[in-house]
């Protein structure tokens, strides 16, 4: 009976422990800029073990205040139309994953810019219920806790754009040599075109289907209402 009381004892702990430290983090990352996340750091790691790499790590945070419009309304257009309605779910899109995946097919897009942000900055590539979890977990407080202005701001300085390249900042100055204040339309949305797989494809390198995208982008970019985020 003591081992079992003391066993409970230690899940109530480590339990008040884990959310008391998820909902500060969530709360202190509502202000302060994210200064690494898991991806990161295993992509440092994975640099590091292969000799063809160099150990790169180029990301430069900067206010949503000062990219250009084009930036979030890119994504906005190629990740997650319904941002702005949503509290963090598609579950239509989930639906639709979920019923093509029984019939052994894919489907994208049924990942919200919120949780694809709530998976770089909390957690780390998996597959896993036990990720899922959290990722459903965090989430709701994201969503909760933060504005929809701030989940763009941070989502678009820690995605992953690029073999050691994070955040529009990062990506502007390497592919364009410039500031992401400065982007264009043609540019944010080819940058955009890249991020289902930024280190296959690569702004700097267009193919003919990553151009079809960043066609397809501008044309839902002009047709979707202004977010009315960025410069």
């Amino acid at each position: 009976m003591n081992v079992i009381r003391w066993i409970g004892k230690l899940i109530w702990k480590v339990a008040l422990w884990f959310f008391g430290l998820s909902i500060g983090l969530v709360i202190l990352y509502r202000f302060v800029p994210v200064p690494i996340t898991p991806l990161m750091v295993i992509r440092l790691v994975e640099q590091a073990f292969d000799p063809k790499k160099e150990l790169r790590l180029y990301k430069d945070w900067v206010s949503i205040d000062d990219m250009s419009r084009h930036a979030p309304q890119a994504v906005y257009a190629a990740e997650d139309q319904k941002f702005l309605d949503h509290r963090g779910f598609d579950f239509e899109a989930m639906e639709k994953a979920w019923e093509n995946n029984k019939k052994g097919k894919r489907i994208k897009g049924a990942s919200t810019i919120t949780q694809q942000t709530v998976k770089n900055v909390f957690l780390w590539p998996s597959r896993s219920y036990v990720r899922k979890g959290l990722e459903a977990y965090f989430t709701v407080l994201v969503e909760l806790l933060w504005s929809k202005e701030r989940i763009m701001e941070v989502y678009l300085n820690v995605i992953e754009m690029g073999d050691g390249i994070y955040g529009i900042e990062a990506a502007s100055q390497t592919f364009f040599k410039k500031s992401a204040s400065k982007l264009s339309q043609s540019q944010a949305a080819l940058i955009a075109a890249v991020l289902p797989n930024p280190r296959r494809w690569s702004p700097a390198r267009p193919t003919g289907y990553i151009r079809g995208r960043q066609s397809w982008i501008v044309r839902q970019m002009n047709n979707l209402a202004p977010l009315g985020f960025g410069a």
